[in-house]
């Protein structure tokens, strides 16, 4: 469950008039009766705030941040938002997620890709008040927000603004509830076009909270004031394809270079089709199961003829264990049964996919020394699957980086950048520079997708699988594995130790 916190009248330049309606909606709702049908699934009676007093304002969403005990979603009550993008806010993993979007000032575009401008290069200017929302400065690689301006609070170089949605979680509530008591004493010193939800995240950078970033990409924000404004935003919002953003997003980003190419590019159409025709993710999943049986199988005969099939078979195995997942985003269907049948089934099919080319290398008369490439590949992965998870685990355990703080009367950011700068150079020495060397590498398409690839992730596994199974043979298939398994865990292993002695 997720605490909505609306604010009513939110203090700044584009509060809107009391009444404001939408005609053309169905039933001519206000912009704020719209937002509250949205956010009904999250929080049926979400806390409202309606003081134009900053102060007031900002001691009352202290009081709500003080009381929760789930995570938080600030909105201003005339937001015209895509039910999607409310989707894609909460969800985040992160200790608080702002929506911003680039400034349109060409002069920082250029510098929008830098992780830190250098202190004695940057001098700290505040907004001239042309933009959407408060100046910030974000971190591209991180997609974390480093500093944030108000109209008494310089920001060096403003490459964003933040439009306004703000989610915080409960970890970091109290630190949301301390920054909005802080800044309520000193409200005299913001301006009138210092928006309350965006003073938040000005809060909470200052107070060491790492602050996420999200842009609107496909999908659609836009904050109204008058009538003439939500009509427009009507029209605007009609030239958006919202379903295809869901089913979009409905994708996991950071796929390996087979399953981005070679599966995700339709099997995304395929989840659409099952979840509206009411399939669930573990229908799917069963699917899966049952074409990777087969290809054991086929393989499992060694005629030519039934080990091409055998890797078709396997391929779509592969497809339908993607589309599963698909479905899960896209239709809103999740649950530990189907995470844990997920993960377990996909070590079966590639486990019974073993059995079936080691049994079809014996029965095709080759003798039975294939057991032992068999006994390496499955070992190999085994071990593979052993380490992922207790490094994953030990990495939940990891507290997180302490970020630096300024204090909130700070009229501009430079002490803060020199922390980040200071830690940009200790992290430029040693194990951890060579680690920020191989990351920034990941920037050039070619890296990015070789440290896809050399991991083996299952994609790759599968279409090494199919691939040689059905132009070669079940040796030649052990042999990619155990060869392209060993050179993907010497890396994995070598990366994670120095991560952990970094």
């Amino acid at each position: 469950m997720t605490r909505v916190v609306l604010l009513g009248s939110s203090p700044g330049p584009d509060t809107a008039p009391t009444g404001l309606r939408l005609a053309a909606l169905p039933g001519g709702p206000t912009v704020a009766e719209r937002l509250r049908s949205q956010i009904l699934s999250l929080d049926p009676r979400p806390a409202t705030i309606e003081s134009v007093d900053v102060a007031a304002a900002l001691r009352a969403l202290a009081d709500v941040a003080e009381s929760a005990t789930e995570n938080l979603l600030i909105l201003p009550s005339n937001s015209m938002i895509h039910d999607e993008l409310i989707y894609q806010i909460t969800k985040t993993k992160r200790g608080a997620l702002a929506l911003i979007a680039k400034e349109p000032r060409p002069e920082a575009t250029d510098e929008a890709q830098d992780d830190i401008v250098p202190i004695d290069e940057a001098e700290p200017e505040i907004s001239d008040r042309r933009f959407e929302g408060l100046p910030v400065r974000a971190r591209a690689g991180k997609s974390r927000i480093v500093s944030v301006g108000t109209a008494h609070h310089a920001v060096t170089r403003p490459n964003m603004v933040a439009l306004g949605p703000l989610h915080v979680s409960t970890r970091n509530a109290a630190v949301l509830a301390e920054a909005c008591r802080e800044m309520a004493d000193m409200a005299h010193v913001f301006g009138e076009d210092d928006d309350l939800v965006q003073l938040l995240i000005f809060g909470l950078v200052r107070k060491g909270v790492s602050v996420g970033s999200r842009g609107r990409r496909d999908l659609f924000f836009r904050r109204v004031s008058s009538q003439q404004e939500a009509d427009e935003a009507v029209a605007e919002m009609s030239g958006y394809d919202e379903d295809r953003a869901r089913l979009n997003n409905a994708v996991k980003g950071a796929d390996g270079f087979f399953t981005t190419y070679f599966v995700s590019t339709y099997s995304r159409f395929i989840a659409r089709w099952a979840a509206r025709r009411g399939l669930t993710p573990n229908q799917v999943t069963l699917i899966s199961i049952t074409l990777g049986v087969l290809a054991a199988a086929c393989f499992a005969t060694g005629d030519r003829p039934w080990m091409v099939l055998g890797g078709a078979l396997i391929y779509f195995a592969f497809v339908f264990d993607c589309v599963d997942g698909q479905v899960a985003r896209y239709a809103r269907k999740f649950g530990v049964l189907g995470a844990w049948l997920d993960a377990t089934f996909d070590r079966f099919k590639e486990y019974v996919v073993f059995a079936g080319l080691a049994i079809g290398w014996v029965v095709s008369g080759n003798g039975d020394d294939i057991w032992i490439l068999a006994l390496a590949a499955i070992g190999l992965q085994s071990v593979r699957h052993l380490l992922d998870f207790s490094y994953g685990v030990a990495n939940r355990r990891k507290p997180p980086a302490q970020l630096p703080t300024l204090p909130l009367t700070a009229p501009d950011d430079r002490p803060l950048r020199k922390a980040l700068e200071r830690r940009r150079v200790e992290r430029s020495q040693g194990i951890r520079g060579v680690l920020k060397m191989w990351s920034k590498a990941g920037r050039y398409r070619a890296v990015h997708w070789a440290r896809k690839m050399i991991v083996f992730p299952i994609g790759e596994r599968f279409a090494a699988i199919a691939i040689t199974a059905a132009l070669f043979d079940a040796r030649i298939t052990f042999l990619t594995l155990v060869i392209w398994g060993t050179v993907a865990a010497v890396y994995t292993l070598t990366g994670r130790l120095m991560r952990s002695l970094a």
